[in-house]
């Protein structure tokens, strides 16, 4: 019997009393009659989505702000309070929790898409303990029976209040925490560990990489232009977004948000034969290198391993394969990401075609530019391995973690 068991069988041998949340908590609102510019410029915290979502124990010091005036009546967090995000595209992650664990140094307000689930006894339940309750299994299910619609899935605040919830004596939260916290502490030091030896790999793949591109006076190289070296170079183009017949056929769509140093398979969207003809958009072969050219990803370059058509967004360079490998053009223009993303306008460092095609480029050998793929390619794999490798140790660890959380977080319901 564990010490667990031991505690329950001694302080509540009849069962864990169940309470429905209406009975133990009140629910509380978010900021109310906010603007969008009044997140540009803020003088105080508040707890974001992205916050709640990604953080069991909120996040106090995240640097999100938003301006409150010294007469307004908002709502502020308290420590102890559950935080609730009220809705999502996905009935799998609305609901998600995120508990006040310590009492901030300071005013902390909560974005209007959320709410607060404030306890009428804050010594009811050790925010420990809440933290994860409320994203146990039996919980969540119950969470995710509260919610409902199609493309937004929100929560019903009347029947979120209808869940109900174990109460165990204090001794025993406090000994469920002791132990799921040892979980947690053991995962984030395995994260912090791997994710060192993976940016160790990373630093160690672009210093190699600077070397193999280090070209001297007295080598056999000439320079040209991506321009000079492709076969063709093409953009593609949107169809238009308000019609539903454009979208979701058989032909994969690229977007420059899917632009991230590396091979392309599969694109997040697709359209049809009619939102091809009504567009600008046109097929690529396999083997384009694609350098996107707006936004957040301006100067981030990919492989298309499949023929594909791409936006507006993309520079598409076919590669010459009399002048130059593909593979070698991937690596001198990922190798040169900050110089050409220097090149571009605006505060998203946008780029134009013309500024793609005139890039310059140093041009060896066909056979010494196989040589510089075939060695970044080995060193490209023992980055790519370990990065694989980390979400998959991590994973593994996330599921023993949540075994035993439902497991202790289960319990006999007293009659």
């Amino acid at each position: 019997m564990s010490r667990i068991d031991e505690l329950i069988h001694e302080l509540c041998p009849e069962g864990v009393v169940f309470v429905h949340l209406a009975d133990a908590a009140t629910t509380v609102t978010g900021l109310t009659g906010k603007t969008k510019a009044d997140f540009s410029d803020g003088n105080a915290r508040f707890a974001s989505y992205r916050n709640i979502f990604a953080n069991p124990s909120l996040d106090l010091e995240s640097p999100d702000f938003v301006k409150v005036g010294p007469d307004e009546r908002q709502n502020s967090i308290r420590k102890g309070d559950i935080l609730i995000t009220g809705s999502s595209e996905s009935l799998d992650e609305v609901g998600m929790s995120s508990v006040v664990a310590a009492e901030p140094g300071e005013p902390i307000y909560l974005n209007s898409f959320c709410f607060i689930l404030r306890l009428n006894d804050p010594r009811q339940l050790l925010p420990g303990f809440s933290k994860h309750l409320f994203r146990s299994e039996s919980i969540r299910k119950q969470i995710r029976g509260t919610a409902s619609g199609v493309t937004r899935i929100n929560i019903s605040k009347p029947r979120f209040m209808k869940i109900r919830i174990p109460v165990p004596p204090l001794e025993v939260q406090r000994e469920i925490v002791r132990v799921l916290d040892e979980f947690t502490q053991l995962e984030a030091e395995l994260e912090a560990e791997l994710e060192a030896e993976l940016e160790a790999r990373r630093r160690q793949y672009e210093y190699y990489r600077a070397g193999v591109f280090g070209f001297s006076a007295g080598d056999d190289v000439r320079w040209s232009t991506l321009g000079g070296v492709s076969a063709k170079v093409s953009s593609g183009g949107t169809p238009s977004s308000g019609r539903d017949a454009y979208y979701g056929g058989d032909i994969p769509w690229l977007r420059t948000q899917e632009v991230d140093f590396g091979p392309v398979y599969r694109t997040g969207m697709s359209i049809t034969e009619e939102g091809l003809r009504s567009s600008s958009a046109k097929w690529i072969p396999e083997h384009c290198v694609i350098v996107a050219m707006y936004g957040a990803t301006a100067a981030k370059v990919a492989i298309n391993e499949i023929p594909l058509t791409t936006n507006q967004a993309c520079c598409n360079l076919q590669i010459d394969p009399a002048q130059a490998e593909y593979r070698y053009v991937f690596y001198w223009i990922a190798s040169q990401y900050e110089r050409l993303k220097n090149l571009g306008e605006g505060s998203q460092s946008n780029l134009n075609a013309r500024k793609v095609k005139d890039f310059p480029i140093p041009v060896p050998s066909l056979e010494e530019q196989r040589r510089i793929v075939s060695l970044l390619d080995k060193f490209d794999a023992l980055v790519n391995d370990l990065s694989i490798g980390l979400p998959a140790e991590l994973a593994a660890r996330r599921k023993q973690y949540e075994y035993y959380r439902d497991k202790l977080l289960t319990f006999t319901e007293a009659a």
